[in-house]
């Protein structure tokens, strides 16, 4: 059933979705990963595309910047269209001194200062887990493809940290001993629907910029340089 905000009809989206940000990396995706794909949404260009990858109908949608707008489109998902496992794969920020640009991390828990789940459901909850069971063939996989990965906590921002006044300030602010890996702008959201819906969701990250770093990818390696992650979530979508 087409929404406001997506018009594919009812079993034109896969039960297994990749969600990353980027409309154009969807594409990228779809083209380069994907057999026999079909466009199946291009809503305000949220472009959505379904396919097969090796042999297992997958499908591939943009989430667009931000809790709000993944918010929408993960919610309508899991509702609308029955999907039930989302892997994230997004850019994020460096919180870690180890952690150089274009690492990888699994998000295993998320913090937020936002209110986005007080305004959704009421629940005054800046803390969620992504899914165990997902996170644990994600790292099964990138074992098998000889990917290293990161896993631990992330936070989730409602500002781009690098036009933060003072970025040290926020991270002050974090809870104590919580020792963040990295900072992106949209997993609080998608974990939170997923848990309220009974759903599974996780999101993998490569880093693109760092608070120890003052290099970071262009455009245009956000859309095509990150492969190594795109192929650990189409190959961890396998086993689902």
């Amino acid at each position: 059933m087409p929404t406001t905000h997506n018009n594919a009809k009812l079993g034109e989206i896969a039960k297994n979705v990749i969600m990353p940000g980027d409309p154009l990396r969807a594409k990228y995706i779809a083209e380069n990963f994907l057999d026999n794909y079909k466009l199946v949404n291009d809503i305000r260009n949220i472009y959505t595309y379904t396919g097969n990858y090796k042999g297992k109908e997958l499908t591939i949608m943009a989430s667009g910047m931000g809790m709000p707008s993944i918010g929408i489109y993960s919610y309508e998902l899991y509702k609308f269209y029955e999907v039930e496992n989302i892997i994230r794969i997004g850019s994020c920020g460096s919180y870690h001194k180890d952690i150089k640009l274009m690492d990888i991390i699994l998000s295993e828990n998320v913090y937020s200062e936002s209110n986005f789940a007080l305004t959704l459901n009421n629940d005054n909850c800046h803390n969620v887990n992504s899914n165990v069971h997902l996170n644990n063939i994600i790292s099964e996989t990138a074992s098998n493809l000889g990917i290293k990965i990161f896993k631990g906590n992330t936070v989730c921002s409602d500002c781009f940290d690098l036009y933060m006044t003072d970025v040290n300030e926020f991270m002050k602010r974090l809870p104590k001993d919580f020792n963040a890996l990295g900072v992106e702008m949209e997993s609080f959201a998608l974990f939170y629907i997923a848990k309220m819906l009974n759903k599974n969701a996780t999101c993998l990250m490569t880093v693109v910029d760092s608070v120890f770093d003052k290099n970071s990818l262009s455009s245009e390696d956000r859309e095509t340089g990150l492969n190594n992650m795109i192929k650990l979530a189409l190959d961890s979508s396998l086993k689902i």
